[in-house]
């Protein structure tokens, strides 16, 4: 059995799945926020929990969003803050009595989706998170492309590319820079420039619904998002060149955005044709913790 864990800056989600990729249970739980002692605790709990239920016990790949230094061991770039500078392979290996793997969140959904999602078969598929930050993994013939430095497609702390110039220079992000994709790209740059137009606090949920009822304000957001997301993926396409883009996360649900965000690239695309799908990840909302699971078929983690 593989066990998959997918830490997440709301959530904490565990999967079981059997050696051909059934589901055996999937539990999740409020992530405890900058609680890295409690963040340990629910781990554990989820752990017993999948294993009290299926009675058998697995291995455990996790999912963070941030990745392990090469250099010291430590947790780095992760937008869960709190998690930065801990050995968390170390502590979880001493709390829970196994080995474990940990890859980004965003390489997680790349083999994931890569293995026997909306990427299975292509060579190179270049995953997305779009939600509370955005995040992106690459995955090269279903391994996780981590990179010599751990970094290996962190595009969010890259400043959105061709910015105009009331973007110029962007709002700060967690980061420490203004303007990068991690914030323009995700569901919380979508809220914070419909506030910044309209003045009014709303998830993308509801956004969205007042753009589809004819809402000039949460359009001119909207469109303002695609146009962004667009140039992050052009320069995406003009650097990797990906066989398939795929979207996940709670952006990911918007299903406009894959009729208009081909259209949005084309300009930014250094090439006469561009024919690469962008396709919303298969597995939905569990494939970063599939994927976490695969980590024990990936001899690269």
């Amino acid at each position: 059995m593989r066990l998959g864990i997918d830490w997440g800056g709301t959530k904490i989600e565990i999967i079981a799945l059997s050696d051909d990729g059934k589901e055996l249970f999937r539990k999740r739980v409020d992530t405890p926020k900058n609680d890295y002692d409690g963040c340990l605790q629910a781990v554990k709990d989820l752990v017993e929990a999948a294993e009290q239920e299926t009675g058998q016990t697995g291995t455990l790949g996790l999912g963070i969003p941030g990745s392990l230094s090469p250099k010291t061991g430590l947790v780095k770039n992760a937008n869960s803050t709190w998690m930065n500078g801990k050995p968390l392979d170390k502590d979880l290996e001493a709390l829970l009595g196994r080995a474990v793997r940990i890859q980004n969140d965003a390489n997680c959904l790349a083999v994931s989706e890569a293995t026997d999602g909306a990427g299975a078969g292509a060579h190179i598929v270049h995953a997305i998170i779009i939600g509370t930050g955005s995040g992106s993994g690459i995955a090269i013939d279903g391994k996780a492309h981590r990179g010599a430095n751990g970094i290996g497609g962190e595009w969010g702390g890259i400043a959105l590319p061709w910015m105009t110039e009331d973007e110029f220079p962007g709002p700060d992000s967690w980061i420490g820079h203004k303007g990068v994709i991690d914030l323009w790209c995700s569901g919380t740059g979508f809220q914070w420039d419909y506030k910044q137009r309209s003045g009014t606090d709303k998830k993308g949920h509801e956004i969205m619904a007042l753009k589809r009822a004819g809402d000039a304000v949460a359009k001119a957001s909207y469109d303002a998002y695609v146009s962004r997301l667009a140039r992050a993926l052009a320069m995406s396409a003009n650097l990797l060149d990906p066989d398939v883009f795929v979207l996940g996360g709670g952006m990911s649900n918007v299903e406009e955005l894959y009729d208009d965000l081909p259209a949005a690239m084309l300009p930014f695309v250094f090439s006469d044709t561009f024919e690469t799908p962008i396709r919303k990840a298969e597995h939905g909302d569990s494939s970063g913790v599939r994927g976490a699971a695969w980590l024990w078929g990936d001899s690269s983690s």
